[in-house]
């Protein structure tokens, strides 16, 4: 397969990575581009995907960005890593299922280059880190299939403001929390976005 890789320095907006992905989508389903993966960041947004309730909304001053993607509500800003991907399915099995599981593997194997441990969870999308016998989300995981297309991505916390979290329950989820990697292990994670697409591409292929 054949990818294009597009690396964005400074913060893109939510709105615009989304209009350039669904554009893609579409050149891709007529045979006029490539698959995408894209790494980003965000300025300050909370998006919230399909099956999102009021109720997860804590503090009713924030503005929500109502999104097609699959999962809730989440938070996105400086010190997070996105990594965003229109993929065809249809070149390979048809299972997004196993899709999901390639982008966990993908941050799973990307974390232990730094030398973290995290894992899967089959009752909770995402990647999660165990804190103190305290089980913490490190990556969030909104993905959504249109033609056999997948579009959306990933973030992982590197070293957000971990306190906007405060006004919303991440994903719908109460009893776990959130956690960055800079928490984790203080040092140097400015090459992770090489090392994520790497894996990616690596497991894709695979």
């Amino acid at each position: 397969m054949s990818i294009e890789i597009k690396k964005s320095e400074k913060p893109v907006k939510y709105e615009d990575a989304l209009k350039f992905m669904e554009k893609r989508l579409l050149e891709i389903d007529q045979n006029k581009s490539n698959d995408l993966i894209w790494t980003l960041e965000h300025e300050d947004i909370y998006t919230a995907g399909k099956t999102y309730k009021e109720n997860e909304v804590l503090d009713k001053s924030i503005k929500i960005l109502k999104t097609n993607r699959g999962g809730k509500i989440t938070y996105h800003g400086p010190g997070q890593l996105i990594c965003y991907f229109v993929i065809d399915l249809k070149k390979g099995k048809k299972d997004i299922r196993k899709f999901i599981s390639i982008i966990e593997k993908t941050i799973i194997e990307t974390l232990k280059y730094y030398q973290i441990d995290s894992f899967p969870d089959k009752d909770n999308v995402g990647v999660w880190y165990n804190d103190n016998s305290k089980i913490k989300k490190i990556a969030a995981i909104g993905v959504r299939v249109s033609k056999w297309i997948a579009y959306h991505g990933f973030s992982i916390n590197i070293n957000n403001d971990l306190r906007k979290y405060n006004a919303i329950i991440p994903c719908g989820i109460k009893d776990k929390g959130v956690i960055n990697l800079k928490n984790i292990k203080d040092q140097n994670y400015k090459n992770i976005n090489n090392v994520l697409i790497k894996n990616f591409i690596s497991n894709l292929k695979n």
